[in-house]
């Protein structure tokens, strides 16, 4: 396993991050357990959580995987070897987070936000508290292929970025967290966070967990620049396409017990021109001997600007493969494959 420095942190994170958003409803207690231990077996000391996990979100299971995530570490006294990150919601109509009411990223809420987290977690602080989702009105991902409403429309109580970061700056101070992230954030939005920092107003973000997979490399378009000049690392979700890039729902399959075979959320990887590409990567995936998921991993985990993988699994199986891709070496050649593909089918799913 490999490790990278988190933005000008002083925190070491394994290039592989589990991610956790299964476990509690694709996956039991015992088998969120069960996939900790594996990877932390095999050199993996970073977790990212949420308080929405886990997936798809409904109030009976929401903060879940927290809870599992708590247990494991009370059972194993592990948390000194743990970098753990969670994240806070932006704004929802949902009510059941906040008690029966709408949430924003203001103070009240945050505060609420991180204090039912930690209880959760079971522990005194998280190392890496990121915001899940902007509170302004973007595109889910916030970094689109091209502009379909616009001017996007703004709401009058939407939150000043630097109102929202002052809340960090006091959970810092309060040994809450160690560290400030973002996720689903666009270049605007990252560079107004780095403003407001060096304003003096509250912490720098270190990281920002974007979507990032061969149907998807939006990030490199500006967001690769301002994360490298501006030291945020990035936190790569979706390395397999919510698992459209193994392979297994080609032609339209829908295997039993697969993510959208029980939930119908895939429409991100369901767009025009997604299933052309996912076939041609799964084919140069084969011609260099490699399983389509083996190979989807691989390429994120050594791309030089991610700072970790965020791989996910519902079996040790499957778990196994996503961990091997940081064994795999990663040639020119199959740089120059990916790439071939992506002239030709770009970004379809943002």
């Amino acid at each position: 396993m490999q490790y990278s420095r988190l933005g000008r942190t002083d925190l070491t994170v394994s290039r592989i991050c589990l991610g956790t958003m299964t476990w509690g409803q694709q996956n039991s207690e015992a088998e969120g357990h069960a996939q900790m231990d594996r990877a932390f077996e095999r050199g993996v000391n970073f977790l990212d959580t949420a308080e929405l996990y886990s997936i798809p979100p409904k109030p009976e299971t929401q903060g879940s995987t927290e809870r599992i995530i708590g247990t494991w570490m009370k059972a194993g006294g592990n948390r000194d070897r743990v970098v753990l990150a969670s994240k806070v919601i932006g704004r929802t109509a949902d009510d059941w987070f906040r008690g029966g009411r709408p949430s924003k990223l203001v103070r009240a809420d945050i505060f609420d936000a991180v204090e039912k987290s930690l209880a959760r977690l079971q522990t005194d602080f998280v190392d890496l508290y990121q915001i899940h989702f902007p509170e302004r009105r973007v595109p889910w991902g916030s970094n689109p292929t091209r502009a379909e409403t616009w001017p996007m429309p703004r709401d009058a109580d939407e939150t000043p970025i630097a109102e929202t970061l002052a809340v960090f700056d006091e959970l810092v101070k309060a040994g809450k967290i160690r560290h400030f992230g973002l996720s689903n954030e666009s270049s605007w939005g990252v560079m107004r966070y780095v403003f407001a920092s060096e304003m003096g107003v509250g912490p720098r973000p270190v990281s920002l967990q974007n979507a990032y997979n061969l149907l998807n490399r939006t990030f490199e378009v500006n967001l690769a620049e301002v994360c490298d000049r501006e030291e945020v690392g990035l936190l790569a979700y979706s390395p397999l396409a919510q698992g459209y890039l193994t392979g297994k729902y080609d032609h339209g399959a829908r295997p039993a017990g697969a993510r959208t075979t029980l939930f119908n959320r895939g429409q991100r990887y369901e767009k025009p021109n997604a299933a052309e590409a996912i076939l041609e990567y799964g084919r140069i995936a084969r011609s260099f001997g490699m399983e389509p998921a083996l190979f989807a991993n691989a390429f994120v985990t050594h791309q030089p600007f991610v700072a970790a993988n965020i791989i996910g699994a519902t079996s040790l199986e499957q778990l196994d493969m996503a961990l091997d891709s940081a064994e795999v070496t990663w040639t020119d050649e199959m740089q120059k494959a990916a790439d071939a593909v992506h002239q030709r089918f770009g970004n379809p799913c943002p």
